[in-house]
């Protein structure tokens, strides 16, 4: 008896320290998934921050040319041109930095031989040179004579710029019979404001032109310029330069108005912006000095024109959405989500950047080079497709992009809808964001198939940017809101000349002493364009 209840102790003595076991194993089991579950979400981490490093690298160290080696490409070429059908385009085409594709002179042309000439418009000094006399003295006996041409060799040359005093000299006149009233001519006025010491009114239009060409179009800040005109033996305080430079874009504010109320008539306004530091505070410019936004708006003939606003938001009063309030156009944007209450009413049609989905793609190829490879090469057909009808006319290049593109594309929509679905796409990747980046915008990307008129990218509105971006690594911030206003003026003017390929000195010359003489002259016959068009002889160089 004794031994059989021995036996069932025993028994469930076993039994608990089985249970004990079990309960033990469940417990490592679950231990175990969750160490793996945080495992793969520290590899998928890993995977996103090296992704991230190797971007920045890039950007940092890197080049900035977005080019893609054709033999690396070719690997994935052929299986994507058979997909895609786009196997019978003309592969002589190169990818530029930008994402756009300019045509490669065909082998066959004829290409100039020698150095390219020197602009007909530089002044020219002639030196002549004749021989010797006992050069000219023949070994026959006879005098050498001039025949021909002169054989002419050009040369450049280079002298710094000068300044000059301009003397306005005023002649006085009197009766010699009754010496009564005296008569002189009046003094034309001067560019500038002029304050009690006179220093602002003593700038000519010129100088004022070549101290906005100096800070804006050639990046030059005005403590810099002040230490170039120093070296001329003419010393002027910073400030005055600053108030020149203030006087000036008040002076053409008018103008810059004109050049936004022509965007503003365009079919299509590209849009985009950067960041600027402004001191809105000088009591206190450590907290007071912030970021602003500055806003650029370009139309389809090469005004652009720009604004600041003091956040990033598009409701900002001087931002995107007041300033399209009654715009009723296409407007070609990226797709930063302060962008989406320009489309909420259905009043605007958005286009799409495919330059941006193609460089969210070509970020990506350094973890996953198959994928990536696949959407660069259809995105380099879709170029050359566009360097084929560049300049033509609307109604073509909406066929040719019917007939050529539109396959492609279709084509890629399909597998990337396939690639979203796959379970191997690491969310939170580079892939992973472009992948979704590019169908979240399919059809904003896709709408320049369907209109002429528009521009797979908004490339031109980014490079319109440039003239801020590498100037404000210079000038570094705007002293007060007003300045920043100022420098948006100014850059109104100078990016328009730049874009419609007229010299920002020349126009800005002219302008000037023309709105200094008389201010009734209408501003819209005065931008940039309308300038140019009054001009059709002038041969100068471009902006």
């Amino acid at each position: 008896m004794a031994t059989a209840m021995g036996s069932e102790a025993e028994i469930e003595r076993l039994r608990a320290e089985v249970a004990r076991l079990a309960a033990e194993r469940d417990t490592a089991t679950a231990a175990l998934a969750r160490v793996t579950s945080a495992k793969e979400k520290l590899e998928r981490k890993v995977t996103r921050l090296e992704a991230q490093l190797d971007e920045l690298s890039r950007r940092i160290f890197g080049r900035s040319s977005e080019r893609i080696d054709p033999l690396q490409l070719g690997l994935f070429l052929e299986p994507v041109a058979e997909t895609a059908g786009i196997a019978d385009l003309p592969p002589h085409v190169d990818e530029a930095p930008d994402g756009e594709a300019r045509p490669k002179e065909p082998p066959s042309s004829k290409r100039r031989s020698g150095p390219r000439p020197f602009p007909k418009n530089l002044r020219r000094e002639r030196i002549d040179y004749h021989p010797s006399p006992e050069e000219l003295q023949c070994a026959c006996g006879g005098e050498k004579k001039s025949i021909g041409s002169p054989e002419t060799t050009e040369r450049l040359d280079f002298k710094p710029a000068s300044l000059l005093v301009v003397e306005h000299v005023r002649h006085r006149y009197r009766c010699t019979s009754c010496h009564g009233d005296t008569t002189i001519a009046p003094l034309p006025p001067a560019p500038g404001a002029v304050e009690k010491d006179g220093v602002r009114g003593r700038a000519e239009a010129g100088l004022l032109a070549h101290v906005v060409t100096a800070k804006y179009c050639d990046h030059l800040p005005l403590n810099r310029l002040q230490s170039v005109l120093a070296r001329e033996g003419v010393y002027l305080h910073r400030s005055t330069l600053c108030d020149w430079v203030a006087d000036t874009a008040r002076l053409l504010w008018p103008v810059a108005e004109a050049v936004r109320n022509e965007v503003l008539t365009r079919p299509v306004v590209g849009i985009d912006e950067t960041s600027v530091l402004v001191v809105f505070d000088k009591r206190d410019p450590e907290h007071g000095t912030r970021k602003a936004r500055l806003w650029v708006y370009r139309g389809q003939v090469g005004e652009v024109f720009y604004m600041v606003s003091e956040t990033k938001e598009a409701k900002d009063p001087n931002g995107p959405f007041h300033v399209l309030r009654g715009y009723r156009g296409s407007v070609q944007a990226d797709a930063a989500g302060n962008h989406n209450e320009l489309f909420r009413d259905g009043t605007r049609v958005e286009v799409g950047c495919n330059a941006h989905a193609r460089r969210k793609f070509f970020d990506a190829r350094e973890t996953n080079p198959t994928e990536a490879a696949y959407v660069l090469a259809a995105y380099k057909k879709v170029y050359e497709i566009e360097a084929r009808v560049r300049g033509k006319p609307p109604d073509e290049r909406r066929a040719a992009r019917q007939a050529a593109s539109l396959p492609i594309f279709t084509a890629l929509d399909a597998w990337l809808d396939e690639l979203a679905a796959s379970p191997a796409l690491v969310q939170g990747s580079a892939l992973a964001k472009a992948v979704n980046y590019t169908r979240n915008q399919r059809r904003a990307l896709r709408r320049f198939l369907d209109d002429g008129r528009l521009e797979p990218d908004n490339n031109a509105v980014e490079r319109a940017l440039r003239i801020v971006a590498v100037g404000r690594k210079n000038w570094l911030f705007a002293g007060s809101p007003q300045g920043a206003d100022d420098a948006a003026t100014l850059y109104t003017l100078v990016g328009s000349c730049k874009d419609l390929g007229v010299d920002p000195w020349t126009y800005l010359q002219d302008v000037i002493k023309r709105r200094a003489a008389d201010l009734s002259t209408p501003a819209a016959a005065l931008t940039p364009a309308a300038w140019a068009a009054s001009r059709p002889s002038l041969d100068v160089p471009p902006g």
